[in-house]
């Protein structure tokens, strides 16, 4: 499985290089063994010590520099698994020869994934990536500097463009989870840096140079405003302000994954939690058409009001027994209680009955991936809590609505940080919907790109259901554990080196793992970069809809008039209380 090459004077290989060399085997013809570089080392023979390198560099001593290449096999061609003999000529393998050795040829449908070292393309098997014999990707790295997030946003690129998917790309769709800045929310315009040698890199591995064609953007709505503004800075048109009603709260029983958090599973107020959502499932009636509920003749507009009405049903000892459960005790109840009156903050702005949704012009509040073909879903002005409710709720209608509809499309689901929604320890309700789609998604046809800083970190069923692995810059201490038990020893150091730009990438039928280089995106990855910054409008189909981008009130912050009794000192000690 792996075999040694020695290198005459004028020739070198590199690392990653490909090599094949031939051997005729009675009853089976020509042989040929091919592999990937996976080391090189350069010594002097005759020298015994360090120190004879001063004497054979004097011409005292002599010797003879050495070059030997460690090669890791890939394919032996037919299956005769004999060793190459001593002496036989090895090559570079090049052109036909080279897809031979890593499978290309094999490919019946392939993605380009990059560059390798040679300066050759890199390319997926899409079997490994539609469903058809495997899907999901686990990206790994250092944040900042693996590029995890630019490299997944590339292979979407290729999916979409490349040809590959054939007639199934009209039905193709990508869902992306943004929670870091603005960044996402302008890869449907060109980026300023698009130059004739991006154009070129493009080109070699058979792409356009452009940005998204078709792509929609949804924000949560600018707290405190109550005309449903999407809460951006940047882009000022084309976003889409998303919220659930409370109707929609109760109907679809939403509850669970306000207590999303992995330690919420391991305590007994989750009894209540179920209990809740189903009163609230089978009391809670529409109140006119701006999404509040009624329930026992109280009309509930907001996310506070919802609260107070749970928290006194739960503690009255008239109605405890039929809202938390008849053998529950207020210890535990005061616990939900606690609970959830702390998601007040980061979940009012999201659960709405105070916003109408039939006007002149209808707003769309919900998140929809069927208008155009890529969905970024901005969450990075949320706190951490309300991502992982958004995370939750979406995927989950997502895996309903695949399963109704049937197979026939493909919908690609780009999450970062994706230790935060599926650690490996603990359970709740996202990292069960993230299960579920890792263990039987392909078969929906949704398939999970998942990025994390560590992957040991992420659910370990997550991680092994991912045909390809994909690793960029690691710290050494995370590039030694288990989970890259995939990368050679070369590669694990290799990988806390590695620039940006650069990734491992393993997929199943190449044993060794390919280093790929990818071109700088030809998307604007922020607004400097957009090559019109006076573009006021974008791609989304949901610039019709009234929820369209605006700034934030330009008065909402400037400072208070000197007439205000706080204003020379504006903490006065006191410690806050709930709601905060």
């Amino acid at each position: 499985m792996k075999f040694h090459v020695a290198l005459s004077p004028d020739a070198y290989l590199q690392l990653d290089d490909v090599v094949s060399t031939r051997r005729q085997i009675p009853g089976y013809g020509e042989v040929v063994t091919s592999g990937v570089v996976t080391e090189v080392v350069a010594r002097h023979e005759g020298a015994a010590f360090g120190s004879d390198v001063f004497l054979i560099a004097d011409g005292i001593l002599p010797a003879t520099v050495q070059e030997i290449a460690e090669v890791t096999t890939t394919r032996v061609e037919p299956e005769c698994y004999v060793p190459p003999r001593p002496g036989a000529v090895a090559i570079r393998a090049a052109g036909a020869d080279r897809d031979a050795a890593l499978y290309f040829d094999k490919m019946d449908a392939r993605i380009p994934a990059g560059i390798g070292r040679d300066g050759e393309p890199i390319y997926l098997n899409l079997e490994f990536l539609d469903g058809t014999r495997g899907a999901h990707v686990s990206i790994s790295g250092i944040s900042g500097v693996a590029t995890k997030t630019s490299f997944a946003l590339f292979l979407l690129h290729s999916l979409f463009t490349s040809g590959a998917l054939g007639g199934r790309a009209v039905n193709a769709k990508a869902l992306i989870f943004s929670v870091k800045g603005e960044d996402l929310l302008f890869v449907d315009q060109p980026n300023t840096r698009l130059d004739e040698t991006l154009r070129a890199a493009y080109a070699r591995l058979g792409l356009p140079a452009r940005p998204f064609a078709s792509a929609g953007f949804y924000a949560p709505p600018l707290p405190g405003d109550t005309t449903g503004r999407p809460h951006v800075t940047g882009r000022t048109s084309g976003v889409t302000a998303f919220w659930w009603t409370l109707a929609e709260f109760c109907q679809r029983e939403l509850l669970p994954y306000v207590f999303a958090d992995v330690e919420d599973e391991k305590n007994q107020y989750t009894i209540v939690v179920h209990q809740v959502t189903s009163r609230l499932r089978h009391e809670a009636q529409a109140a006119g058409n701006d999404g509040a509920v009624a329930i026992d003749e109280t009309t509930i507009r907001t996310w506070a009001e919802m609260i107070e009405f749970i928290s006194q049903k739960v503690t009255d000892e008239g109605t405890r027994a039929h809202w938390a459960g008849p053998a529950v005790g207020m210890g535990t109840v005061n616990a939900f209680v606690r609970r959830l009156r702390s998601s007040q903050r980061p979940l009012g702005p999201l659960l709405r009955g105070d916003l109408s949704t039939v006007t002149d012009r209808p707003v769309t509040h919900s998140i929809d991936t069927s208008r155009q073909q890529v969905t970024v879903v901005d969450l990075h002005n949320l706190p951490e809590r309300a991502q992982r409710f958004v995370v939750g709720v979406v995927l989950a209608a997502e895996t309903d609505r695949k399963e109704q509809a049937g197979p026939g499309g493909l919908l690609f689901t780009m999450i970062d940080e994706l230790n935060k929604y599926a650690p490996r320890e603990g359970s709740s309700p996202i990292k069960d919907v993230l299960l579920d789609i890792a263990e039987r998604g392909r078969s929906l046809g949704i398939i999970l790109i998942g990025a994390q800083q560590t992957a040991s970190e992420v659910e370990r069923r997550i991680v092994s259901n991912s045909s390809i692995k994909i690793v960029g810059r690691l710290d050494p201490a995370e590039a030694g554990r288990p989970e890259y038990g995939f990368l050679p020893t070369s590669q694990r150091q290799r990988a806390t080196l590695a620039k940006p730009g650069t990734m491992f990438v393993s997929q199943p039928e190449i044993p060794v793992p390919l280093a790929v280089e990818f071109p700088f995106p030809a998307w604007a990855t922020r607004l400097s970069e957009v090559a019109d910054p006076t573009f006021t409008t974008g791609t989304s189909p949901a610039d019709s809809n009234a929820g369209g981008a605006a700034r934030p009130d330009p008065f909402s912050k400037l400072p208070q008039t000197q007439s205000d009794s706080w204003f020379d000192d504006p903490d006065d000690g006191a410690i806050d209380e709930p709601p905060f």
